[in-house]
């Protein structure tokens, strides 16, 4: 059922309207075949970006829409509550954008952004590696400056839209920047020697392509560094914060759905002469997976209002992942308790949402990451000034 959401304007109401008829008509009739046939829905981003979804919190003067990070995430819940994988994008999308779009130069953000924040382009964020895991300090793809730019080597893996993207934001190791320097890249495809790998096989998530990025003495031009040389790092972290923003609303919107899946189906089933909803077990349950939905959403709004201000929102960014995707995960398990044997088959979704919220725990940082960000800042603040 439709989310009572409190907007900040009419312009945010109509666009969550709008969300909510595209969501209807292209995501959700094609989601399950596409998860079923793992294939990755390009036309879906095309279209969202013609509608002007692929760019909403970025500035009307480079092409995006101009909307607070509290309707944008809004609107990426709406998404994911139809179809996770294209919600997902977005904010990869999202995320890729933000490095030309804080720190890129003039040129770089005249010639490039419109183009990307567009949603003409396709971008893809490339920053783990398959040995460093959590600790992107320890990357040893890297890029060394010659007279003609950079040359860049290595493998980055994890990457989502990898081999389907126009883009890549890219963090490399620069030695001549100290041991610890990291630099970013704005990358493509058409770049000799840039290669992806054989997509991997997932779990869930089926539709959105995930696979490593190779650098094979790959040739970038000196204007394709973003930011300052040695910085790549911080450009990354606080790339991050906002993107667990995405990932929160991501989770949220698929925990919807496997509570509206969960209540329409206890409505109808009749066990001992009424519905299963009317039992006590169940409805204490359906109950509980409507609290945490609920509890899941104030608490990225709650960070996204934040930054919306313009305030510190890296704590209560890591709680908004954290809180968020340990409920999509409980709600849909749940989901698929209240279906019983249904919920294990294909017949009804609650098995594949369940599949979708697992790496929700993992990805922009695992949830055990978001436990020690939050408690690195509660020491900090409680330290003596």
């Amino acid at each position: 059922m439709p989310v009572d959401r409190e907007l900040p304007t009419p312009e945010a109401r109509e666009l969550i309207g709008l969300t909510r008829e595209i969501a209807d008509a292209e995501l959700a009739p094609k989601a399950a075949r596409y998860e079923r046939e793992e294939r990755f829905p390009r036309e879906v981003f095309a279209l969202l970006g013609e509608a002007g979804l692929m760019g909403l919190p970025f500035g009307e003067d480079v092409g995006g829409g101009g909307q607070p990070y509290e309707v944008y995430l809004q609107v990426v819940e709406e998404l994911a509550a139809r179809w996770a994988s294209v919600a997902l994008g977005i904010s990869v999308h999202t995320l890729a954008c933000f490095p030309i779009d804080r720190f890129g130069t003039e040129a770089q953000r005249r010639d490039l952004l419109p183009e990307m924040v567009g949603g003409r382009l396709l971008g893809a964020y490339c920053l783990s590696e398959a040995h460093a895991g959590s600790d992107p300090a320890a990357m040893r793809a890297s890029a060394k400056a010659d007279a003609a730019g950079w040359v860049a080597s290595g493998e980055k893996a994890w990457v989502t839209h990898g081999g389907q993207a126009d883009f890549y934001s890219t963090f490399l190791r620069t030695p001549d920047d100290g041991e610890r320097g990291i630099s970013c890249f704005h990358l493509t495809p058409d770049l000799p020697g840039f290669s992806a790998a054989r997509p991997e096989e997932k779990m869930g998530l089926t539709g959105s392509t995930t696979a490593a990025i190779r650098l094979d003495d790959v040739p970038v031009p000196a204007d394709r560094l973003v930011g300052e040389r040695g910085r790549g790092l911080s450009i990354a972290l606080a790339a991050l914060d906002s993107g667990r923003l995405g990932v929160s609303a991501v989770a949220v919107g698929l925990a919807q759905s496997a509570l509206d899946v969960a209540v329409a189906y206890a409505v109808e089933r009749e066990a001992f002469g009424r519905p299963i909803a009317e039992h006590q077990g169940v409805a204490f349950l359906l109950a509980d997976m409507a609290a945490a939905v609920e509890s899941a959403r104030a608490t990225y709004l709650v960070a996204a209002r934040r930054k919306d201000a313009g305030k510190d929102y890296s704590r209560q960014a890591s709680i908004a992942k954290l809180v968020a995707t340990d409920a999509a995960m409980k709600v849909t398990t749940d989901a698929v308790q209240v279906l019983g044997g249904a919920g294990y088959t294909r017949d009804h979704p609650a098995e594949r949402y369940m599949r979708e919220a697992k790496v929700m725990q993992i990805f922009e940082g695992t949830n055990q990451i978001q436990r020690m960000v939050i408690g690195k800042h509660l020491v900090r603040a409680a330290a003596p000034r």
